[in-house]
């Protein structure tokens, strides 16, 4: 009578585990490899978006601030108000002017027609109605100027009222009332609604990517939830290469690294707004190539 040998039966148990365990791992190895083919995906990708930076035309006091940061605007809303009474006397100024010089004009005009009636009347001499024709001439041109005048000051004025250029979110405020602000001195930037990633896959990575291409999105801010996209377009160039100081090879310290190609991915269909995506934000974008 054959008595069974424990460890055997164990040992061989743990053997057929193992085959079992290693074929799996083998088959799933296998799966992923040939899965893989066909996407590529970076964790080197941020959402981007345009930046409108919000600076006054003119120099000036600011009289009110009507809005906070990350404040939800619409294109046209009123945002910062110069003080506008400097520019408002300017213009009253200039506006006088205008009315002088439209007189001067109008009474020019009325000694031109007499002076041409009397010349044909042979009362008053050529040089005569010279003169009077170089009078209305000046008077007209004084006009015109001081109509310029007036409308370079009622821009002005309006320029006091500083709006929203487009619809988005306040951001980098940095504007206070009664601070005194210069032409072209940013206050405030806008952030549109409108956002996309821009992915910098290594240059290996392009060889089947094409526009056109779906793309799975994952956001780090909400893990789980799937945002969709596709690509739009692929830089010609590398981000080295537009980069504030490229590399310069010709210097015989040449050192070949893979270089990186900045891929404008955009989300389609437009994310929900209940999840806030902003520039910056880390994203991780997987191209299905083929």
């Amino acid at each position: 009578m054959n008595i069974p040998n424990p460890s055997r039966t164990q040992t061989n148990g743990l053997r057929t585990f193992a085959i079992v365990i290693g074929a799996v791992l083998i088959a799933a190895a296998s799966i992923y490899y040939f899965n893989s083919r066909h996407y590529e995906s970076t964790d080197d990708a941020n959402i981007e978006s345009h930046v409108t930076a919000v600076s006054p035309n003119i120099s000036g006091t600011v009289s009110k601030v009507l809005v906070t940061d990350n404040q939800e605007v619409k294109e046209g809303d009123l945002l910062v108000l110069i003080d506008a009474r400097p520019f408002e006397t300017k213009l009253g100024h200039a506006r006088a002017d205008e009315q002088s010089a439209a007189a001067d004009a109008a009474r020019a005009k009325t000694d031109l027609e007499r002076a041409q009636t009397l010349f044909a009347q042979d009362a008053i001499s050529r040089q005569t109605l010279d003169h009077t024709v170089a009078s209305a001439q000046s008077a007209q041109a004084k006009l015109d100027g001081a109509r310029k005048s007036v409308a370079s000051d009622e821009l002005d004025v309006s320029y006091t009222k500083i709006t929203a250029p487009v619809a988005g979110r306040i951001t980098r405020k940095s504007v206070e009332e009664g601070s005194y602000v210069q032409t072209g001195q940013e206050l405030l930037a806008v952030v549109p609604h409108q956002v996309w990633v821009v992915a910098n896959f290594k240059e290996t990575q392009l060889t089947y990517m094409r526009p056109g291409q779906e793309v799975d999105i994952r956001v780090d801010a909400y893990p789980g939830v799937p945002f969709t996209g596709r690509i739009e377009s692929v830089q010609h160039g590398t981000g080295s290469r537009f980069s504030l100081m490229p590399a310069e090879n010709a210097t015989g310290n040449f050192v070949k690294v893979v270089q990186r190609v900045p891929v404008k991915v955009v989300f389609d269909p437009t994310p929900d707004p209940k999840y806030l995506l902003a520039p910056g934000m880390s994203v991780e974008p997987t191209v299905k190539v083929r």
